[in-house]
């Protein structure tokens, strides 16, 4: 299986001024064809409701065209708001990039 893979790294504060920007990125991933996406956050400060509000319409998205959706290198205002809505429970969150390329190589050996 040859995946195809996207990288998304928003940057700064993930809240209502990016997330149409971030959402355009996703739909256009998709449209190209991509199995796998990979949103990286090592570079995003902090996120709002808003840039919740974006990253749960991405899964709704990617779920319906079949694609693969995670998340990687969250800080901790990130995390604890997954925790307080219980959004942690429907996303896939790694600790960082290495993290995710052993889920991929995993993946196409199984």
């Amino acid at each position: 299986m040859n995946s195809v893979v996207q990288i998304i790294e928003p940057d700064g504060i993930l809240d209502g001024t990016k997330t149409a920007d971030f959402q355009h990125q996703v739909e256009q991933s998709i449209e190209s064809g991509v199995h796998t996406i990979l949103v990286d956050f090592s570079n995003v400060t902090f996120m709002d409701s808003s840039g919740l509000g974006a990253l749960v319409k991405a899964l709704k998205t990617v779920n319906t065209a079949e694609v693969q959706f995670f998340l990687c290198s969250i800080n901790e205002q990130i995390r604890m708001l997954f925790e307080l809505t219980s959004m942690d429970n429907y996303f896939t969150i790694l600790g960082d990039r290495r993290e995710f390329n052993q889920q991929l190589q995993a993946k196409k050996l199984s």
